[in-house]
């Protein structure tokens, strides 16, 4: 097994994995490590802000995140502007966070989110750009759908922007100014 070369691994693996390994990209773009196209050098996503986790019940959620987990959790902070509570959960040193979401109402989009998921899941995740109205430029001349063009001001005080999910491989993506 040792000796095999992983172009064979993966030859034996599936059909697909054969027509990846064996035929060229038709298409597709390859980039080397590290290399960015000419195309995207305005615009590049920085570190991994939080994930979004919608929740049915704050409080339980909280107190799993700080009693079982043993992290540093905020207490609940009222967004009208997007409908939903919010708690923070603080992941150590390198300030990537879980957010945790929960409706402050009917209308709240959160509230759509746990009818279809009454147990909670992940809702988004939210990365950093430096410029929110150049990320905004960059992913609408590639034809990305924006949920709203008009950036808002997030849970972090910061201008925010969210991708629609069918642009960005069924995952809700915000964009926050770092």
């Amino acid at each position: 097994m040792f000796g095999r070369t992983i172009r064979s691994v993966f030859r034996a693996v599936t059909p697909v994995a054969r027509i990846a390994v064996d035929q060229p990209s038709a298409g597709r773009r390859s980039f080397a490590a590290g290399s960015v196209p000419d195309e995207v050098k305005g615009f590049k996503i920085g570190r991994l802000n939080h994930v979004a986790i919608a929740v049915p019940d704050l409080p339980a959620a909280s107190k799993l995140y700080r009693e079982v987990f043993g992290a540093a959790v905020s207490e609940p902070m009222p967004q009208p502007e997007h409908g939903v509570f919010t708690v923070f959960v603080e992941l150590g040193p390198n300030q990537t966070k879980v957010e945790l979401l929960h409706p402050m109402g009917p209308t709240s989009p959160i509230s759509k989110f746990l009818e279809k998921n009454p147990s909670g899941g992940i809702h988004h995740v939210c990365f950093e750009v430096a410029d929110i109205q150049k990320a905004l430029d960059q992913v609408t001349a590639h034809g990305l759908k924006v949920i709203d063009p008009k950036p808002k001001i997030g849970a972090h005080g910061k201008p925010v922007v969210f991708l629609h999910p069918k642009s960005c491989n069924s995952v809700l993506v915000e964009l926050e100014q770092a």
